[in-house]
């Protein structure tokens, strides 16, 4: 349930990622466990400062953004939308620490900032996944999106997910 920008669920806590959370995203994007499979892989502390900074004026900007995800209190990774850079849309990420994983995590996160973008007045969102990596589809699927294109990156098939919601009448 949304309150204000905070999302919470049933046992996680998604809040705009902002300045404070620096030192856990640096940690979360240096993790080749958590970040080797994202576009432009494993970032610096450098890269990820600027990233941060993106991602604050991004919020800013739309109204949403990247969410950190917190269970009992802990960082466990990132989910949420950014403007995707090959010009497809808004695209959904998620990106957890290994240890996170296995628990419904990622599903229950992506969903809600999916859900966030939606109730926002998002009619399409996209995501992107190797064709290769079944737990990220596995999770987009299981949030209701579905494939609507593939295109090679880096000698890789990646699929393009999408979920478009009609606004009411």
């Amino acid at each position: 349930m949304p309150i204000g920008r905070v999302v919470g669920t049933a046992r996680l806590v998604l809040a705009p990622v902002g300045w404070r959370d620096l030192d856990d995203m640096v940690r979360l994007k240096g993790d080749a466990g958590a970040f080797g499979l994202m576009l432009g892989g494993v970032r610096s502390r450098v890269q990820s400062e600027a990233e941060m900074a993106e991602d604050v004026a991004f919020w800013a900007r739309r109204g949403l953004g990247i969410f950190t995800i917190r269970e009992a209190g802990r960082f466990v990774g990132m989910t949420g939308l950014h403007e995707r850079p090959d010009g497809r849309g808004l695209g959904l990420r998620f990106a957890l620490f290994p240890a996170a994983r296995g628990r419904g995590v990622a599903r229950e996160a992506a969903a809600a900032a999916l859900r966030f973008a939606h109730d926002a007045g998002e009619t399409r969102v996209v995501a992107i996944a190797r064709e290769t990596n079944f737990a990220s589809r596995t999770t987009l699927g299981g949030i209701g999106m579905s494939v609507c294109d593939r295109f090679d990156r880096d000698g890789y098939v990646m699929l393009v997910y999408e979920s478009v919601r009609t606004p009411p009448c």
